[in-house]
């Protein structure tokens, strides 16, 4: 049976003919052997067609259908050119080697060309790509590799290739920098109180809030300068006026030292920049909301959005998140206790992340474990959801949530939850419906639209007709002016014409008369 090689380059498809194999057995051994040796391999594996790429596109197109399994056209049309025909109700006395499998099952179920891919066809396959630019005569030293580096190139592009807003790294670095201000803004806070409190000590009596105490010091200033014209002020700062009067009293009989002028500037420039990085702080805090909707909005809608971005970022991303069992996502981030548990032979952790959620700490003591359980199982569907799924939509995390709910209410007073499978359709069956009617709309739209262009066409043909109309009437007006000032001029013509011949009688008739009366004078 002969056997014919697919090899897939970087220029072009290439199909070889090996013949003769008894000369290097059918064992990948000898195959592997004779490979090295052109002379000993041209022999056997000869080049019998090559359909060489129209641009570079056409190349990675045809690579990703190889990739994923697929027969183009192209190849399609390419391998029932040069293959031998295939009889019906016959068998084929030859087959076709190639590289992946899922191609050559593709192949066999349109064309009914017999594929195998084992390791023999492997090792014929690999002897090709070794001498594959001494089988291509026209090609030109360094062409192949150069092809190879573009290819490889815009293939990697076209595999990395992802959606801008669902980039989960940009969740895991703003929750770090989150956790960095907290600490930061805690840390400089206190430096503020303990820096003012030498010349204001009462205020930190009065004022608990750094973020507050902050703002109150940098409006303050300098105590002395402290009145009941400062109390509006204060009072919007605080939101109270009693608290403002009393930050007014105290400042009146306070016990702190005098500070210099300087020092009072560099204590303000420090409390606006702890400001500055507060108000940071809720801005970076926004932005995680709204990358946590955009990347995993049903694991956001469960748990909420800085415990699911914490869960992902200690997971390293959202798709190791989704691979992650709902056991493992149960402990995540309580790994030394985990392990210590197991060292000592001792009673391993409950929840590791997960414990920051508010349903854990609602349930009762005895209940925290199976809650904790129950939860990481929803955590997982809704991070596969979310990974896995097409469209974004937080249906599925808000009836998780409702089913976690179910589960606490169950653990108190007995009530029965639903079961999952009805929940997932309930939400499948609303999400289909909700499709279905921003179909029925655009169709209604799409249908006005096009009542509403058929309507203009007509108005806008009726306008047209009735200005055809008005100038086809002006048309005519103007005709029957230029015929009737025709008339006019004829008549003016004929009218002088005529009074002409009238003034010519009367002067021959008077010429007629004197030579009469001359004749006549004569006579007598």
């Amino acid at each position: 049976m002969a056997v014919y090689l697919l090899y897939e380059s970087s220029s072009g498809y290439g199909l070889f003919e090996a013949h003769g194999l008894d000369e290097i057995g059918q064992n990948t051994e000898a195959v592997r052997s004779s490979v090295s040796d052109l002379s000993r391999f041209g022999r056997v594996v000869q080049l019998t067609a090559f359909h060489p790429f129209e641009s570079a596109l056409d190349a990675l197109n045809q690579v990703n259908a190889v990739s994923e399994g697929v027969m183009t056209d192209e190849l399609r049309s390419f391998l029932e050119l040069n293959l031998p025909k295939v009889k019906e109700g016959k068998k084929p006395k030859f087959s076709l080697g190639t590289a992946e499998p899922k191609l050559g099952s593709h192949i066999l179920e349109a064309t009914k060309i017999p594929c195998q891919s084992n390791e023999f066809v492997l090792e014929l396959l690999r002897g090709v790509r070794l001498h594959f630019d001494r089988f291509i005569k026209d090609l030109k030293p360094g062409d192949l590799e150069k092809s190879q580096l573009g290819l490889a190139h815009s293939y990697s592009r076209a595999k990395v290739k992802f959606n801008v807003n669902r980039v989960d790294n940009m969740v895991i670095q703003a929750i770090f920098l989150l956790d960095t201000l907290d600490k930061d803004i805690n840390s400089f806070a206190m430096r503020v109180r303990e820096w003012y409190s030498w010349h204001f000590p009462e205020l930190v009596k009065i004022v608990n809030d750094n973020y507050l105490y902050a703002r109150v010091s940098k409006m303050i200033d300098d105590k002395s300068k402290l009145t009941e014209d400062h109390i509006p002020m204060l009072t919007e700062v605080l939101g109270d006026e009693d608290k403002a009067k009393e930050v007014v009293e105290a400042g009146k009989a306070s016990m702190g030292q005098d500070l210099s002028p300087l020092d009072l500037i560099n204590v303000q420039t420090f409390a606006q920049r702890v400001m500055d990085l507060a108000d940071y702080r809720k801005k970076l805090y926004d932005y995680l909301v709204a990358k946590m909707s955009d990347i995993a909005p049903n694991l956001a809608a469960l748990i909420g959005d800085m415990v699911g971005a914490r869960l992902i970022s200690h997971a390293g991303s959202l798709t190791n998140l989704a691979k992650c069992p709902s056991s493992t996502l149960q402990i995540l981030g309580a790994e030394k206790a985990l392990f210590r548990a197991l060292k000592t032979r001792g009673n391993t952790p409950k929840y590791g992340l997960i414990f920051h959620s508010s349903f854990i700490g609602r349930a009762s003591a005895k209940n925290k474990g199976r809650i904790a359980r129950y939860l990481a199982n929803k955590c997982s569907i809704a991070s596969r959801i979310d990974c896995f799924a097409d469209g974004a939509t937080t249906a599925f995390g808000e009836k998780l949530r409702e089913q976690v709910e179910e589960r606490l209410d169950f653990y108190d007073k007995g009530v029965a939850p639903r079961k999952n499978v009805d929940v997932m359709k309930e939400v499948i069956e609303n999400l289909q419906n909700k499709d279905d009617e921003n179909k029925e709309t655009v169709d209604a739209s799409a249908k006005k639209s096009k009542k509403k262009k058929a309507k203009g066409e007509e108005e806008e043909e009726e306008v047209e007709e009735k200005s055809e109309k008005k100038k086809k009437k002006e048309k005519r007006k103007m005709e029957t002016e230029e015929e009737n000032v025709k008339s006019e001029k004829k008549k003016k013509k004929k009218s002088k014409a005529g009074g002409d011949e009238e003034t010519d009688d009367g002067h021959s008739k008077k010429k007629s008369k004197k030579k009469k009366s001359k004749s006549e004078d004569d006579d007598e």
